[in-house]
């Protein structure tokens, strides 16, 4: 499973007014693990930034006026999230900024070159109703390290966000089955045998106490999603 964080800064907040991105960074996830490969560029965007959007990233136009346009990487950049699922937080924006960036060129939307578009902050705002959900917000939900963030950079946030997603959706990485065939002993390919008898251990009373409050905190926060609370006790002991 290959997936690719991604985020960019601009020279203002409307791609309609002729605002571009000044900097695009995409960090590789690959099986949920950073794999280091990531696709990081400064963009000449032909135009100044926004008095507010300098604020935000500080990119000056004396800094980019000698890097590269965004035509001059956008084969590159297709090649490297082309099938990948791409993780952005506050997708419809960056979205946007690169259909606008491909559009000039003549190429088709985003979308078309990625398996799929996931937005952190709808999944943000799912998990956590009513509360701030911005990345600083969730750097400190979940306990990631943003000290070093003073100014937006997209390298630095995409890799924050990386952090973010992987503790937002903790727990997948256990519904992963390994079905590689397992190599025997005289060197062929046979199957992993389990033992015949399993231990099953019972919790106990703290601990269903203590499962039956996270999932009343779990069906609250998804406004009625928790769907184990919904199977009857024919269908738990099935599920066990």
């Amino acid at each position: 499973m290959r997936q690719i964080i991604l985020d960019t800064e601009t020279t203002g907040l409307e791609p309609e007014q002729g605002h571009r991105i000044v900097e695009l960074a995409c960090v590789e996830l690959v099986n949920r693990r950073f794999t280091r490969s990531n696709l990081h560029r400064y963009l000449n965007p032909g135009r100044d930034s926004d008095p507010a959007a300098l604020q935000v990233h500080g990119l000056t136009t004396e800094f980019l006026q000698d890097k590269p346009k965004f035509a001059d990487i956008a084969a590159e950049f297709l090649e490297f999230v082309r099938g990948a699922e791409l993780i952005i937080h506050n997708a419809p924006f960056d979205v946007a900024f690169l259909n606008a960036e491909l559009a000039r060129m003549g190429h088709g939307a985003i979308t078309e070159y990625c398996g799929n578009v996931t937005d952190t902050l709808r999944m943000a705002k799912d998990l956590h109703p009513g509360k701030r959900n911005s990345l600083d917000a969730l750097c400190e939900r979940y306990q990631v390290d943003n000290s070093k963030r003073t100014l937006h950079g997209a390298l630095l946030d995409a890799e924050l966000l990386g952090d973010v997603f992987l503790a937002m959706t903790r727990g997948q990485e256990s519904l992963v089955i390994d079905i590689t065939p397992q190599e025997s002993s005289t060197g062929g390919i046979g199957r992993t045998r389990l033992p015949r008898h399993l231990a099953i251990v019972r919790a106990s009373e703290e601990e269903a106490a203590a499962h039956e409050d996270q999932l009343a905190k779990i069906n609250k926060a998804s406004q009625g999603g928790c769907v184990w609370l919904t199977l009857s006790e024919t269908e738990v002991a099935t599920v066990e």
